[in-house]
Formats: structure tokens, C-alpha cells, sequence
């Protein structure tokens, strides 16, 4: 499978990495009642199988139980499991020994010595001074402990602080995780892909399929119930105004044998040096993502979802 190398140097991964927010995740996804071990499990094996073997994942996430599953996953299986997490730079960590101390409890529910990339959740750090944590996990990475350092939400200010404080160190920033999909693409009026580009720091883009809208499940007369309900964007002034983004990922799925979520994420990794983050809670769900890889769009109907997709560019 083609591989992308996250950052200038850092470790090289499938085009597409597989979220597992969902994981253990009883506040938002009703982890242990819809599915369980079991189907987590599955999709994991499906995913190797099909040669996807990037993870992302988080402390927070399930409180620590998304970690000690996928831990727990890659134990049973000799395939390489390439594993992404994130630090939270909550208002008790002030210093780096929390940092490491952070890194090590992750590592230990993971059940591993190192991660290849370890990402900071958010830019806000309290008392934690950017300096003490970006040299922190510099430290980290010449210990060993750490394939490739990243952020998620960072600004293009924020993005170019890390690299610099991380640069004096030699070790460059290669990644910035954030919000990116054909309905939320303030990344590329905002300077944070161009500054991406400058820096040659890689973006993993969250939320790909804008919460499901871009599945062509929901339509203007199709809302969800739940807590999506009360989305504007999933109201029916809202389903209707995404209409012609829908079609078009149709017509052009239609050409190629593909859903119109293969489509969208096709899109991103169309954009260069972007890697799609699909949250998977089954066998089924990984199969259908894994549709977005192996085909190419033309120029021409990426320019198209491009133009129609205009209106979300702020």
C-alpha cells in the first residue's frame, strides 16, 4: 500500500488512519451498549488485514479504555500496529516531569515502549509553558519513547512556535491535527494548510465526514434524532444547502463504484500530505472507509467538489 511520510522524517503510514475516540467511549458513543469488545476487535483485524494499520487515539478517550483496547488488540496480533496518541495539557501538569509521566501511563495501557507519534490535544497549556512542553517531548523523542512529535488545533501562529521551539532542538513538528472535510474547510483561508505546507509538517484531518453528513445518509427530508438533532447543520435548511456537495459526490461515486463517504475522503487525500482520520466502531465501517483508497480522482472532479464546496471555506 502507498505510504505518507508524517513530516519531514517522521514514520511512514497508510493514507488513512482509523479514530478510535469511540472506543470505551460511554459519554458520547454509548460504548458497551450499541457494541462492545467484540465488534471493536473485528474491526481492528479487518483493518490490518486490509493493510490499514495507523491508529489514532487519546488519554482522554474512554477515559484511558480506547488505549488499553487497542493495547490490548495489538497484543494479539504479530502485524506492526502504528500507533498515534495525544498529551492533554490539563491545568495540574505545569512542569515536563508531567509530561513524561503522561507519556508513560499511555504507553503502559498501550503496552508498548514507544508510540510513533505523540500529539498535543490542545493549544491551551495553562500553566505549562509551550517551551517546557515542546523541549519535553524533544527529550522524549531522544529517548526514544517517541517516533515523531505532533499538535491538534493549533493555529498557524501556534503551529510555527511549536517548530521553532522543537527546530532548536532537531527535531521537527510533523503534524497538526484538525477539523478538515468538504464542509469545513477554514484550514485553507485561516493559514494553517499553507503553513503546513511551509513547514512540511503533515495534516491529519478529523471529523472527514462532517459527523455523517457527507454519507448522503441524511437528507433534507432524513434528519437524525439525538443530540445531532439540535445541529443546524443537520436541520433541514441545513441538509438542503449541502445538497449540491451531496450530488456531486454521487455522480463522481457512481464513475468509480464508490459511496459518496469514499468520495469525500478520496477528496482529502487528493489535497497532498493529508490524512484522513474515519472513527470506526465495526468490521462494516472499516470496510467502507477503506473504499477511499486505490482509485484517483481526474483534476477535474476534484476542481468540481472544490468550487462546491466553496461555501465552506470560512
Amino acid at each position: 500500500m502507498e505510504t505518507i511520510t508524517l513530516g519531514q522524517n517522521g514514520p511512514a503510514v497508510p493514507p488513512l488512519c482509523l479514530g478510535t475516540w469511540a472506543w470505551g467511549d460511554k459519554l458520547f458513543w454509548n460504548y458497551g451498549k450499541d457494541y462492545g469488545a467484540e465488534e471493536l476487535k473485528a474491526a481492528f483485524t479487518v483493518a490490518l488485514d486490509a493493510g490499514v494499520n495507523f491508529f489514532d487515539t487519546a488519554e482522554v478517550y474512554g477515559l484511558g479504555l480506547s488505549e488499553t483496547l487497542l493495547g490490548k488488540f495489538q497484543q494479539q496480533t504479530q502485524t506492526q500496529v502504528q500507533i498515534a496518541t495525544k498529551f492533554g495539557p490539563l491545568p495540574w501538569r505545569w512542569d515536563g516531569q508531567s509530561v513524561s509521566d503522561a507519556l508513560t501511563a499511555s504507553l503502559n495501557r498501550l503496552q508498548v515502549e514507544r508510540v510513533e507519534l505523540y500529539q498535543v490535544h490542545w493549544p491551551f497549556t495553562f500553566l505549562l509553558s509551550q517551551e517546557t512542553l515542546m523541549n519535553t517531548l524533544a527529550d522524549e523523542v531522544k529517548r526514544g519513547r517517541i517516533g515523531a512529535v505532533g499538535v491538534s488545533n493549533y493555529s498557524a501562529a501556534q503551529m510555527q512556535t511549536a517548530q521553532q521551539i522543537l527546530a532548536s532542538r532537531g527535531v521537527p513538528l510533523a503534524v497538526n491535527q484538525v477539523r478538515y472535510s468538504l464542509l469545513s474547510r477554514q484550514i485553507e483561508s485561516n493559514g494553517i494548510f499553507s503553513t503546513a505546507r511551509q513547514l512540511g509538517v503533515t495534516i491529519l484531518a478529523y471529523s472527514p465526514l462532517a459527523q455523517g453528513l457527507l454519507t448522503g445518509k441524511y437528507t433534507s427530508n432524513t434528519t437524525p434524532t439525538g443530540a445531532r438533532s439540535l445541529d443546524p447543520q443537520f436541520s433541514p435548511n441545513g441538509l438542503k444547502k449541502i445538497e449540491p456537495v451531496l450530488s456531486l459526490l454521487r455522480q463522481i461515486g457512481e464513475k468509480y463504484s464508490r459511496t459518496p463517504a469514499q468520495v469525500a475522503l478520496n477528496w482529502l487525500i487528493a489535497q497532498g500530505n493529508v490524512i484522513p482520520i474515519a472513527g470506526v466502531k465495526t468490521a462494516a465501517q472499516v470496510k467502507q472507509n477503506i473504499g477511499a483508497l486505490g482509485w484517483t480522482m481526474s483534476d477535474e472532479e476534484v476542481a468540481a467538489l472544490n468550487q462546491a464546496s466553496q461555501p465552506w471555506l470560512n
